[in-house]
């Protein structure tokens, strides 16, 4: 029999200093971030673009919005996975797919639903299960600075639930009646809402859990809100206007020639 007291299993006990360094590492790696994904709803028409190929697949300066969209969010540093939901067609889906095989980072590509809404839930299944913060990004913001992107994260990780990119409200704003005025609108109180919008992912699934699906929410957002959950501000960008009509592409396509 070996007298060797290793193999024997009588080798010497570890330090106190052993065991606490062990206990620390343990703990900070139970306590280290999870990932953060970006889900990027693609499977919507746009009509008020027109008919034909959907919006976010309309070029802009020679590529679809949704490349310019994705583009910005795997540049961003702290965006780890983006989920693209696409058209639910083996054409849209195979289209999509094709667009962003040559992009950076972890690109993935889901079918979408009927409605934005839809897409966003069936993206948010697909995410990898150590993603704990989420945001939510319209392709048809496709010129959204990466600076907005890396503050809502930063907010999510400084401990809000839920984040949105908000900007000045400019115009003044009538409440109307049919063809009436009823009120002029306080408007120092109104902010215009963008994207990405950020949420940790527990809240943004039961937000999605508790919605009703056939009263559709413009915003992820609004869902959290009508949980009666808060949702704190960040500053957004002038640039991160959404590209919904024509007129738009063509403001779109100055700041791309400007940025050039």
């Amino acid at each position: 029999m070996s007298t060797d007291p290793t193999e024997a299993g009588s080798g010497p006990a570890p330090t106190a200093a052993a065991a606490t360094s062990a206990a620390t590492s343990a703990a900070a790696a139970a306590e280290a971030p999870g990932r953060v994904a970006v889900i990027v709803p693609a499977a919507g028409k746009g009509e008020r673009l027109g008919p034909g190929t959907p919006k976010a697949l309309r070029e802009l300066g020679g590529l679809p919005l949704l490349v310019h969209a994705v583009r910005t969010l795997v540049a961003a540093r702290s965006v780890d996975v983006v989920v693209v939901a696409a058209p639910p067609n083996p054409q849209g889906l195979a289209e999509v797919q094709r667009l962003l095989a040559d992009l950076p980072g972890d690109t993935r590509v889901v079918a979408g639903g009927r409605t934005r809404q839809e897409s966003v839930a069936l993206a948010l299944a697909a995410l990898p299960a150590d993603c704990d913060v989420v945001l939510v990004h319209d392709a048809a913001r496709a010129l959204t600075p990466v600076d907005v992107v890396e503050a809502v994260v930063a907010a999510v990780r400084g401990g809000a639930g839920a984040v949105i990119p908000v900007v000045p409200v400019t115009d003044t704003v009538k409440a109307v009646d049919g063809d009436l005025v009823s009120a002029t609108v306080d408007r120092s109180t109104l902010r215009a809402v963008q994207t990405p919008q950020g949420f940790t992912r527990d809240v943004l699934a039961k937000a999605h859990a508790a919605s009703d699906p056939s009263l559709p929410a413009t915003d992820d957002a609004g869902l959290v809100e009508a949980l009666g959950l808060p949702v704190r501000t960040v500053p957004g960008h002038a640039e991160a206007f959404k590209i919904t009509t024509p007129f738009d592409l063509v403001l779109a396509e100055a700041v791309l020639r400007r940025r050039r």
